[in-house]
C-alpha cells in the first residue's frame, strides 16, 4: 500500500483537466529558483508559461506513453514495449519514419499511478468517441489509452502535402478511449468546428487536428486566379465532408 504526500493535496499543483483515469496537473510557480532566475519565472508564470504534467490513475486498464515521456510509477504497474511481433515492430518502424513518432510506445498497465514528465505545452484530453478517428499534426501525441489503434493515413492528394507544405502521412487515432496531447496553444483558444457536408477553409497549417472523415486538399482561394490576387490569398487549405476539426488561430 502506497499513501502519497504532497501530490493531489499540493497547493503549488493545480488540477486544471480531468478525463475519466487521466488528471492535468499544472504547476503554478516553478518554486526551485535562485536569486538570479527569479525575475524570469516570476513573469513566466504571470504569462501562463508553467509546466503541466498528466497523471494516469490506472485500474486494471492500459496506456501507451510516448516514449521517454514517463517520469515515475507507483504501484503495481508494469511496462511492455507495445511490440508485439516482428512484423509488428518492422509496421511501427515504417511509421516511425512517415510520421516522426518512436517506433516503440511503452504500454504500463495494472493498478498504481504513472506520472509523466513536465511540459511547457498545453495538454488536451480528447474523447476519442466523439472524433471515431482522429488525424494529427506531428508532434501532438502524448499518450493515450491502449485500446484505441494507431495507424498513418496518407494525403489524399499530392497538393495537400506540397502545395500545404504539409508532410504526406499523418498519425490516425481510431477507436474508443481517452487521448493525451501536447498542444502549442491553450484550450480555450482552439476553435472547434463540428463540419455536416460542408467545408472550411484555412489560411496556413493551423489545423492541428481533425477527422478522418475530412478530406484534406490544398486550393485556390478563388475559382479565378484574378479573384485569388484581388483577395491577397493564394493557396488555402480546404477541409470538406462531415466531421471535427481542432484549429489554433493563434499559432
Amino acid at each position: 500500500m502506497i499513501t502519497y504526500n504532497n501530490l493531489y493535496d499540493n497547493g503549488n499543483m493545480k488540477l486544471v483537466a480531468s478525463l475519466g483515469c487521466v488528471k492535468v496537473f499544472e504547476h503554478q510557480r516553478d518554486l526551485s529558483v535562485t536569486p538570479s532566475s527569479a525575475m524570469a519565472a516570476y513573469y513566466a508564470s504571470e504569462m501562463n508559461v508553467r509546466k503541466r504534467q498528466v497523471l494516469i490513475e490506472l485500474n486494471g486498464n492500459s496506456f501507451t506513453v510516448q516514449a521517454g515521456a514517463m517520469q515515475w510509477t507507483a504501484g503495481a504497474v508494469s511496462m511492455t514495449s507495445g511490440i508485439k511481433s516482428v512484423g509488428d515492430f518492422l509496421g511501427k518502424a515504417i511509421t516511425s519514419k512517415v510520421t516522426k513518432e518512436s517506433a516503440a510506445k511503452p504500454e504500463y498497465q495494472g493498478n498504481g499511478l504513472v506520472m509523466l514528465e513536465p511540459t511547457y505545452k498545453h495538454i488536451l484530453l480528447e474523447d476519442l468517441s466523439q472524433w471515431g478517428s482522429m488525424v494529427l499534426e506531428d508532434g501532438l501525441f502524448l499518450a493515450c489509452d491502449s485500446r484505441i489503434r494507431q495507424n498513418v493515413v496518407a494525403r489524399t492528394t499530392l497538393s495537400s502535402a506540397v502545395a500545404g507544405k504539409e508532410g504526406l502521412f499523418n498519425l490516425c487515432l481510431t477507436g474508443n478511449g481517452i487521448a493525451v496531447l501536447e498542444s502549442p496553444v491553450p484550450r480555450d483558444e482552439l476553435i472547434e468546428f463540428d463540419i455536416k457536408d460542408d467545408e472550411v477553409k484555412i489560411d496556413g497549417n493551423m489545423a492541428i487536428a481533425w477527422s478522418n472523415t475530412l478530406k484534406f486538399t490544398v486550393e485556390r482561394s478563388s475559382k479565378s486566379l484574378v479573384g485569388s490576387a484581388v483577395s491577397g490569398e493564394g493557396l488555402v487549405n480546404v477541409y470538406r465532408g462531415t466531421g471535427k476539426l481542432l484549429m489554433a488561430p493563434t499559432m
